[in-house]
């Protein structure tokens, strides 16, 4: 690889890949996530040494595995304080393939449900998973959590630390523990999958297909260990409905919001996959937070073309989530269709009521619903607001064009 500047993007792209890989597999191994992440940096620093130079290895996953666990060893070598570890680590012979390949030995199945351990605060919970199986860096938790960054790094620190002094298992649990400690997990999927699918990094592409995948990965393995949760199946089938539209939701470098999307670019084998999860939940009756969004997205993926969505039926949809998970952002959605229905200035009213200045889906929902209204000036300082609010390039590309064609 001859480009410098190429082949550090290539290892960029890679670690952030196989990141939550490498640390599951070696907090199975060593059952201590600072030496997991630790030797996972160490394993990338290498990396950029090497591989500028000598290439991208066929297994690049596999390399990385293989270095980062060779650093885990070295560094409890040279702490003499940890002999048990030390001769367990010298003992041990990982014959464990890169790619699992069974259901309860799946490294990062197990790594989530160890971070969404229930003697963790929730928030925690998440933004541990984020850290660990993401591969997302602190600055991008802190901004999806609306934090500043050292309030996270704590909170993450303080979370590993408990992990270690209550001596949490690096296990799936029984299957009697399973459903109560389901939710948490399925919040940790769904908000992975979420980074995915518009990310809050400046440094990462808008749309990072690792994530998604990694996240809908997870969501078949849950389904498979819990085939009669609706919540799971639910969950399943809005990120299966979701990714159906992932491949036109950029062009050129910007954001295409789905009422513009080119609806013969949508994945139909995930279209109808998800359709029949959403079936068989409604087959059920038992809805569930993550059943009402896939409904509400098998619903928009059923219209032909954006003028024939059945807005009556999400707002009906809308209203159901809200009575369970009566949120700001829930609201802020329901706005939305609000204006669909009884016009942008009634909806205008329902945004300027919710606490979420700092939310950038706020100030760009605003910026749509003033410019739709005439009120150019006003549209104008809520665009400015929604790009100040979001790192994410191809966000900020669409709002930028937006706010270049308002009338003067």
């Amino acid at each position: 690889m001859s480009d410098p500047d190429e082949a550090l993007a290539a290892v960029d792209r890679i670690y952030r890949e196989e990141y939550g890989r490498v640390v599951a597999s070696l907090a199975r191994r060593f059952g201590d996530l600072d030496i997991a992440e630790d030797a996972a940096a160490e394993a990338l620093l290498v990396a950029l040494e090497r591989w500028p130079a000598d290439g991208v290895p066929p297994n690049p996953g596999g390399w990385l595995t293989t270095t980062a666990g060779n650093r885990a060893i070295d560094r409890i070598r040279r702490e003499s304080h940890r002999d048990a570890k030390h001769q367990a680590a010298l003992t041990m012979y990982d014959d464990t393939p890169h790619e699992p390949t069974g259901l309860v030995e799946d490294d990062r199945l197990r790594l989530i449900f160890t971070c969404c351990h229930p003697a963790l605060a929730p928030d925690a919970r998440v933004a541990l998973t984020l850290r660990l199986l993401g591969g997302l860096t602190v600055a991008e938790i802190a901004q999806a959590f609306f934090v500043p960054e050292t309030t996270m790094a704590q909170r993450i620190t303080r979370a590993k630390r408990k992990i270690k002094d209550a001596h949490i298992p690096f296990r799936v649990p029984g299957a009697d523990d399973l459903p109560a400690r389901l939710a948490a997990v399925l919040a940790v999927v769904y908000l992975v999958f979420n980074e995915g699918y518009l990310s809050s990094s400046a440094d990462a592409d808008p749309v990072r297909e690792d994530l998604t995948a990694e996240a809908i990965r997870l969501g078949r393995i849950l389904r498979r260990l819990l085939p009669d949760e609706p919540e799971v199946a639910g969950l399943l089938a809005l990120m299966l409905l979701t990714e159906a539209r992932r491949t036109v939701r950029v062009a050129g470098g910007e954001l295409v919001v789905l009422h513009e999307q080119d609806r013969g670019g949508w994945d139909r084998a995930l279209i109808a996959e998800g359709h029949e999860l959403v079936r068989e939940c409604l087959a059920r009756n038992r809805p569930g937070q993550y059943q009402l969004l896939a409904a509400i997205n098998a619903v928009h993926t059923d219209a032909p073309v954006a003028s024939a969505t059945d807005w009556a039926q999400i707002a009906a949809l809308y209203d159901q989530l809200y009575a369970l998970v009566p949120g700001p952002v829930v609201a802020l959605n329901r706005a939305v269709v609000i204006a669909e229905l009884d016009g942008p200035e009634v909806a205008l009213a329902e945004v300027d009521r919710l606490d979420l200045t700092t939310y950038h889906a706020w100030h760009a929902t605003r910026a749509d619903l003033l410019r739709r209204l005439g009120r150019s000036a006003e549209a104008r300082a809520a665009y400015d607001a929604a790009i100040a609010t979001t790192e994410n390039a191809a966000e900020r590309a669409y709002l930028s064009r937006r706010r270049g064609s308002l009338a003067p």
